[in-house]
């Protein structure tokens, strides 16, 4: 592993994230942007408001997204970092219009997207969302999964970008309302347009609201290598 990818790997390692500008060109955001702007928005994994455009099974639904999200940059930098036995499970297309003025508070993501629900030890509670069943699994699912969170706009610190806590993945499940801010520090991940955020769910993160009422559009999409029990099975797992 050469100097830069090593300097990704310490920071995923011991803070929990890490930022990879120019992951994508300024054409290859266009062009993802293209593919999801000519999807069928009456589907029903289509949510639109006032405040929030969405896309629940992202690469599902918009399946000509696929070859566009994950190109050699995106797969070098997976291979590299973790290993070529990760696949998807789960995917969420976010767009906050201009004034929308969303906040997200602290929290970790907790519970991962499968096909049905049935009573397994270890796993719960459960919740479902959209017709979409989410459990919380043993810690050790957690620990070894990962997000990547591409982003199609600049974020910054007046533009809702995830603010972390690093080093907060761990410590297993932080409450928020636990959180010791006399010996906790907060970042803000500051993310060019055609850039990444690799992140371990366990890692505490929230936004604020924009203040500069601009754009913020992100492909999140959560990888695992784990087997689940065989009762139940990852609800967008796709190799890639």
């Amino acid at each position: 592993m050469d100097n830069y990818l090593a300097g990704h790997h310490e920071h995923i390692l011991n803070d929990g994230f890490a930022i990879v500008n120019d992951v994508y060109t300024d054409a290859e955001v266009n062009s993802i942007l293209t593919v999801i702007e000519a999807a069928d928005q009456s589907n029903p994994a289509f949510r639109k408001t006032d405040d929030l455009f969405a896309i629940r099974q992202f690469l599902k639904e918009v399946p000509a997204a696929l070859p566009l999200i994950f190109n050699s940059n995106l797969k070098t930098l997976v291979n590299a970092l973790f290993g070529n036995n990760y696949f998807t499970v789960k995917s969420i297309y976010f767009d906050k219009p201009e004034l929308s003025n969303w906040f997200v508070a602290w929290h970790q993501d907790l519970t991962i997207a499968v096909n049905n629900k049935t009573e397994i030890a270890g796993y719960g509670p459960w919740t479902v969302k959209q017709n979409q069943y989410g459990v919380q699994p043993p810690l050790a699912v957690l620990q070894d999964n990962f997000t990547v969170r591409i982003h199609l706009d600049d974020a910054g610190e007046n533009n809702g970008a995830l603010k972390v806590i690093p080093g907060s993945h761990l410590k297993g499940v932080y409450r928020p309302e636990t959180i010791n801010w006399s010996v906790e520090t907060e970042t803000i991940c500051t993310v060019r347009s055609g850039g990444i955020m690799i992140m371990r769910p366990l890692l505490l993160h929230a936004s604020n609201r924009t203040t500069n009422n601009k754009k913020r559009r992100v492909v999140h999409i959560e990888f695992s290598r784990g087997n689940l029990p065989e009762e139940i099975d990852w609800a967008e797992k796709q190799a890639i």
